[in-house]
């Protein structure tokens, strides 16, 4: 097996982790969606590091790297780009938003109108924007990295469902545990770490990761648990709208992703419980008699895992 992939995929995270401490699993996944083709939302509490994951990413591969603060106010076009017109040429000049990047983020992005969320759907699923009648062709790769905090509803507008379906994981990063947060405080106590933090693979390499995901094996057996995980939370009791088969793609993506950072020819059921959180909850919506008694699309995850056979 060509271990290019695996090979790639170690230098990173030993890149990335040298800015995120703590935060093995979190990592994994996200740079399993990267080699997917796939994008992130990052919901956590303010101040755990969503945004600096993204520069370290970004830096990591030598990306060209976007900020868009979503605010209330913001218009597709601020995204996108406008048109305008020149006096000299007499003729108008399409202006590029910052949309036009290889990482993309969209940082708070539940505050921005639902007109303007929208703006990022073309370009999530098809890696292309359609502005006056002319389609663009956005760069490759392309990455979304949306975040949002759990705990701000004022003044906010919660993604809506085809939105939500869009991503193919969400993460967390959570607080860390009081050894790694006293070696952060101590990391940074002249400078950030991310200041000094440079890129330990091309963009070539990433292009590469990404079509060697796609030869990892995986039989139909596995193939098949995946929809099945999938279907199940189509039918469970407390859930009003299951997962799309969008997530049953991101579910075998993603294991093909992780059987190759492991080293594997092919993927194990393993592999795909150990991303199913990420891929199916936030597809998820639980009706509201549900959500008054405490259960979550995390309870409905855990519920279906427990429940589907898995492939001998």
């Amino acid at each position: 097996m060509n271990q290019d992939g695996k090979a790639t995929f170690d230098r990173v995270l030993a890149n990335v982790s040298r800015v995120i401490q703590g935060q093995q699993e979190t990592l994994r996944l996200l740079l399993g969606a990267l080699a997917c083709g796939g994008h992130i939302l990052l919901e956590d509490y303010p101040g755990t590091g969503k945004t600096t994951l993204a520069k370290a990413l970004a830096r990591s591969v030598g990306a060209d790297f976007r900020r868009v603060q979503f605010t209330p106010d913001l218009l597709p076009s601020d995204i996108l780009g406008v048109s305008v017109y020149e006096q000299e040429r007499q003729a108008f000049s399409f202006h590029k938003g910052p949309i036009f990047t290889h990482v993309l983020l969209a940082d708070e992005i539940n505050r921005a109108s639902p007109r303007t969320q929208a703006a990022l759907l073309e370009a999530m699923a098809e890696g292309q924007v359609s502005i006056e009648g002319t389609t663009h062709a956005l760069a490759q790769p392309f990455l979304v990295v949306a975040t949002q905090n759990p705990v701000e509803f004022r003044g906010t507008y919660p993604l809506p469902e085809a939105q939500m379906d869009r991503f193919m994981v969400r993460l967390g990063l959570g607080y860390l545990d009081a050894a790694s947060e006293a070696e952060m405080v101590s990391a940074q106590a002249e400078r950030h770490p991310l200041e000094q933090l440079a890129a330990c693979v091309t963009l070539d390499d990433v292009i590469a990761l990404q079509a060697e995901v796609r030869t990892v094996r995986i039989s139909d057996e596995i193939r098949r648990y995946a929809v099945d995980l999938v279907r199940a939370t189509r039918g469970a009791p407390s859930v009003q709208l299951g997962a799309s088969p969008r997530a049953s793609l991101a579910l075998v993506a993603l294991g093909q992703a992780l059987a190759l950072f492991d080293g594997l020819e092919f993927v194990t059921p393993d592999h795909l419980q150990a991303c199913a959180h990420a891929a199916i909850a936030h597809r998820l919506v639980i009706d509201s008699r549900a959500r008054f008694s405490g259960q979550n699309a995390g309870d409905v995850v855990d519920r279906v895992l427990e429940e589907v056979p898995v492939p001998a």
